[in-house]
């Protein structure tokens, strides 16, 4: 067991792509015990699941309303509804991220394709680089909370948890999220004294919302048709991904054949790096089970707690160091597997502990120094990396306030499952 981490955290230190060291690592060990003729099968099966089907999908949805037109709108109905608010721009971009999100289920997507448009509104209006971008890269963790959501759908397929279930999980807490970063707001515009819009009348609200009402349609459309069991969450997504088209193509008619085809080279793409993950995850979980390492894992954990609390508190704070210099998404993958049975033996219901993970993952990707929604900002909105990194660390402290909130309160993510299923 501590052959196969010292050695994967060699390689990671040397600065080996995370996929990589997995793949590395578990050939070594395989040449080294039993061969190598079974890891193309544990490859494949790690691959070879219905719901994984979503995730290219809702990629490719979230790309699609990037480019048909529609983050414009979006951030048109934020302004109208808020924009009169002590911080202004600060609560658009936090309200335009919470309405993206129903549309793409990714931190990333959020960041890359409303980011440009916020920052530079912000900017224009006099607001600092290093508070637009910060509140900008915090607002992206909304996301992945709200359905539909990519590292849910994830999540769900390792667990064997509801994927319909994680969406209805994911809600509250992503307005918790919403709500405390805008109090954060608040209390830094107030010191900083920023521009504020007049109060939009509502003809101009109305009339903006009509204009974003179709894309709105977008998560109850998703959600509703999980929960009616008209489609599965896979079905979903392709619905979802028709739907965008619909609106880029015949509503907004912004989106062309051209664009089409990038987006979908650019779903490949993004889809085959996460597939190659997968994959070397799944040889890796091979070792993992055949070193007894979930197992093991529950007996030192339940020799310091037998409290679900206590546990969660501690796998937090793992994940809030380790998500500091590992991508996130390697991160769940791998330890979610070993993870997973102490929660069993805790009584820690899997869906609770789905929404706890992702928000700490969220959180890793705002923590320097391989927070890549810090990158994405920099890169879109022109700003430097150090600066991002700087003010970022305030906007951790309502995020981290929420994953708190439930820990202690579990029902606060479990009442909609429970009220709907």
């Amino acid at each position: 067991m501590l052959g196969i981490f010292s050695g994967w955290g060699a390689l990671l230190a040397v600065g080996m792509p995370v996929a990589f060291t997995l793949y590395v690592v578990s050939i070594a060990y395989l040449l080294m015990n039993t061969g190598i003729a079974l890891s193309p099968q544990k490859i494949i099966s790690g691959l070879n699941s219905f719901p994984l089907l979503a995730v290219p999908f809702f990629i490719f949805s979230g790309l699609l309303m990037n480019s048909a037109g529609i983050t414009d709108k979006m951030f048109n109905f934020a302004r109208n509804l808020t924009g009169h608010f002590t911080g202004s721009l600060g609560h658009v971009n936090i309200l335009a991220s919470l309405l993206f999100s129903g549309m793409s289920g990714s931190a990333h997507a959020d960041a890359g394709g409303l980011g440009q448009l916020e920052i530079k509104a912000m900017r224009d209006e006099g607001y600092d680089d290093g508070f637009s971008g910060a509140i900008t890269a915090a607002s992206s963790v909304i996301g992945p909370l709200m359905p539909p959501s990519i590292p849910m759908v994830i999540y769900g397929v390792m667990s064997g948890a509801s994927v319909g279930a994680l969406f209805l999980a994911g809600i509250v807490p992503a307005l918790l999220c919403t709500v405390a970063l805008m109090v954060m707001v608040y209390i830094i515009a107030k010191k900083k004294n920023y521009k504020v819009y007049p109060r939009a009348s509502m003809k101009m609200i109305f009339s903006s919302f009509k204009e974003a009402f179709l894309a709105l349609l977008t998560p109850v459309i998703i959600i509703g048709g999980i929960f009616s069991g008209i489609v599965t969450p896979t079905e979903a997504a392709v619905v979802a991904s028709l739907y965008a088209m619909f609106l880029g193509f015949f509503v907004y008619k912004e989106l062309t054949f051209s664009t089409l085809v990038r987006l979908i080279h650019e779903t490949v793409n993004t889809s085959a790096v996460i597939g190659f993950l997968i994959g070397g995850v799944s040889l890796f979980g091979y070792l993992i089970i055949k070193e007894d390492i979930p197992m093991k894992a529950a007996e030192l954990f339940l020799q310091v707690t037998d409290s679900p609390i206590v546990f969660l508190l501690m796998v937090s704070v793992m994940l809030f160091i380790l998500g500091a210099f590992i991508e996130t998404l390697a991160l769940l993958l791998i330890l979610v597997p070993i993870l997973l049975p102490i929660t069993v033996q805790l009584g820690i219901d899997p869906v609770h502990f789905g929404v706890v993970v992702v928000l700490n993952m969220m959180l890793g990707i705002l923590t320097p120094p391989m927070g890549v929604s810090l990158f994405v900002v920099s890169k879109v909105g022109n700003i430097p990396y150090e600066v991002l990194a700087r003010s970022v660390i305030v906007f951790l402290i309502p995020l981290i306030a929420v994953l708190l909130l439930i820990i202690f309160f579990p029902q606060l993510v479990l009442f909609l499952p429970n009220m709907l299923l």
